[in-house]
């Protein structure tokens, strides 16, 4: 498959053949444009897509599971909808993840206190979850990780390894911090799109269209979430799959041991 280091080292290769070729012939100059413009989109894609692994190795899902289980993961929390979402899986009986921004630990550190008794898995998320965290350098990274690392360690007695990356998007700054934080990159191959659309039809049919063993749904912490979340929750009793936890789906230890 191809990466980040694969990719450079192939356009590397193209730009020193099209070199070594222009001492024999003349090469047009839209040629390395062309190059140049075909290996940024490369990146873009690669960066934007978690499953492909471009810069970082990250769990999408577990293509090895044959039963009907998949996992449940929910972005940008903790915040006064956390609670209606927890209500749901209460009823139910589900554990989910949550992966959580630090600033909105900070808000409301009950509402993770209570995620957390009830014996949900959390993930970090960055503090900021800035628009402009594909934009930072290593270091920021880190201290985004480690702090709220430290938030969620302060009320859970736990050492967080799974972290999400903001909308997903990875790039070599975020891989050189994960080599020092030594997180597990968690990703999704189910994603509802809630946080985009707030059609409920739409996301409901999206999600169920894409359900298969070993699936990892992700969802966010929103108002029309709760309605679809209900929905889903019905779908999958009916089609006998169960909700099982990152850890028990992945083979993973979700807080250092």
């Amino acid at each position: 498959m191809l990466n980040y280091q694969k990719a450079n080292l192939l356009f590397l290769a193209i730009l020193s053949f099209l070199l070594a070729l222009s001492f024999f012939v003349s090469i047009k100059s839209w040629w390395l444009l062309l190059i140049l413009a075909i290996r940024f989109i490369v990146l873009a894609i690669g960066s934007s897509f978690i499953s492909l692994n471009f810069h970082i190795k990250a769990y999408c899902s577990n293509p090895l599971e044959t039963d009907k289980k998949i996992a449940l993961t929910f972005d940008d929390g903790p915040n006064e909808i956390t609670l209606s979402i927890l209500d749901i899986l209460k009823k139910y009986n589900i554990k989910a993840t949550f992966f959580c921004i630090g600033k909105n630990i900070e808000k409301y550190p009950e509402i993770l206190k209570r995620i957390v008794e009830e014996e949900h898995i959390v993930g970090n998320h960055s503090f900021s979850h800035s628009n402009y965290f594909d934009f930072y350098r290593k270091n920021r990274v880190i201290e985004e990780i480690q702090k709220t690392d430290a938030l969620i360690e302060r009320i859970s007695r736990k050492k967080v390894q799974l972290f999400r990356p903001p909308y997903g998007v990875t790039n070599p700054s975020i891989k050189r911090a994960i080599n020092v934080t030594k997180h597990k990159v968690i990703g999704w191959n189910i994603r509802s799109m809630d946080g985009i659309f707030r059609n409920e039809n739409f996301i409901f049919a999206r999600i169920i269209s894409r359900i298969a063993p070993g699936g990892i749904i992700l969802l966010h912490d929103t108002s029309h979430t709760i309605t679809i979340l209900e929905r889903l929750m019905l779908y999958l009793e009916e089609n006998e799959y169960k909700v099982v936890s990152i850890e028990e789906l992945l083979k993973i230890n979700a807080y250092e041991n």
